[in-house]
């Protein structure tokens, strides 16, 4: 069963599993993403980290920020499936759980980014119905870059993905 449950982004398995996918960008960039990251940026109202859980193990991770009150925008980050949990849809129900929680938040749209190595990040994305956006933050300028956007007027509330559960009260 593959459960998915709002996590502090302190917490021990966040650590872990956000520790894992620094690692993966070091062996794909040569550095670590340096995007700058304040644990509180994950705190409702201003933000939500959560775990995804596959048989009580943590196997996956994704949060979501505020990044502009004007047009109600947050930026999905630290998105990451272990490697031994791949190939099992798991990214992608992590996916529509960050949106889901954005569209109850009041953010009218999600932003997020990538590179161009990671082609399996972004045949998600596009698949999920996510679009070109401008460049921002410390790798605006990167010629790798891959910047996307999607309006979530459309993005259900309902969670009803088959062999999912998701909570996402308090911690």
């Amino acid at each position: 069963m593959f459960t998915i449950d709002p996590t502090p982004y302190d917490h021990p398995d966040v650590a872990r599993l956000v520790a894992e996918l620094q690692a993966e960008y070091v062996q794909i960039y040569g550095t670590p993403d340096e995007t700058p990251v304040d644990d509180g940026e994950f705190d409702p109202p201003q933000g939500l980290f959560l775990v995804g859980r596959l048989d009580g193990e943590p196997v996956a991770a994704g949060g979501w920020r505020r990044i502009d009150g004007a047009v109600n925008t947050g930026e999905i980050k630290r998105m990451y499936v272990v490697e031994r949990a791949r190939g099992r849809g798991l990214s992608r129900l992590m996916l529509a759980e960050l949106e889901s929680t954005l569209a109850e938040a009041g953010c009218e749209r999600a932003v997020l980014m990538t590179g161009g190595p990671q082609r399996a990040a972004i045949t998600l994305y596009e698949s999920s119905g996510y679009g070109p956006a401008d460049a921002y933050g410390i790798y605006a300028c990167e010629p790798d870059g891959r910047f996307y956007r999607k309006d979530l007027g459309a993005v259900s509330t309902e969670r009803g993905v088959p062999g999912a559960t998701a909570s996402t009260g308090p911690a």
